[in-house]
């Protein structure tokens, strides 16, 4: 019998420099990207029970996605999925959504989050320093990395933490269009990604 446990995931993109954003908070550079005809986030968020986001990057998508004036953007990319919004600051909340405006604890949120997600994934979009939080207190088993052929130099940090390889293990790569997708499993579940890729590896031909 195979058991699927839920994960709480980072799943982002970001410049081979490891920024996810440029010094003025744009992804112009991101959008510029072939990224191929089978972009695997619909895929991804067909098994999100619940996610959250900071501050900088609900206000990002306030303002490139037009969802207050138009609150259809936002149910066509996130249905009626809960959000968390971590902020100390008030914001316009989407006419409609699933939206919670909350502070504090990252733990307390997550098992609300947890609950929300009905043994669906918990998905953290960012940015970089909330997700730290979340790696912070034992809660982030698995990032999705979609990487960018671009060098930016400057901008948002993937993830302002230093992990150590005994807290990473690579369980999966693909290319899509021109990103590169790394999945890495975090924590304690690093150890058991490693046991699964190096039997994978044992069992497959590697070519270059």
């Amino acid at each position: 019998m195979v058991f699927v446990v839920a994960k709480t995931q980072y799943y982002t993109a970001a410049s081979i420099d490891g920024f996810t954003a440029d010094l003025d908070n744009s992804l112009d550079w991101l959008f510029e990207v072939d990224e191929g005809t089978d972009n695997p986030f619909g895929a991804f968020f067909s098994n999100v029970g619940a996610f959250a986001m900071g501050a900088t990057t609900y206000e990002w998508v306030l303002q490139n996605d037009n969802v207050v004036e138009e609150p259809g953007n936002w149910h066509e990319m996130y249905g009626n999925v809960p959000c968390w919004v971590f902020t100390h600051r008030e914001l316009p909340l989407v006419p409609g959504a699933n939206i919670f405006m909350v502070s504090g604890d990252v733990r307390r949120v997550h098992e609300a989050m947890t609950v929300a997600a009905q043994g669906r994934n918990v998905w953290l979009a960012g940015g970089g320093g909330l997700v730290s939080e979340f790696a912070d207190a034992g809660l982030l088993d698995e990032i999705i990395l979609a990487v960018a052929p671009v060098l930016l130099n400057a901008g948002t940090p993937l993830l302002p933490r230093r992990l150590s390889s005994r807290q990473l293990a690579l369980t999966n790569v693909a290319q899509m269009g021109q990103f590169a997708y790394l999945t890495y499993a975090v924590g304690v579940l690093a150890d058991l990604g490693r046991h699964l890729a190096a039997d994978a590896l044992g069992r497959s031909p590697v070519t270059l």
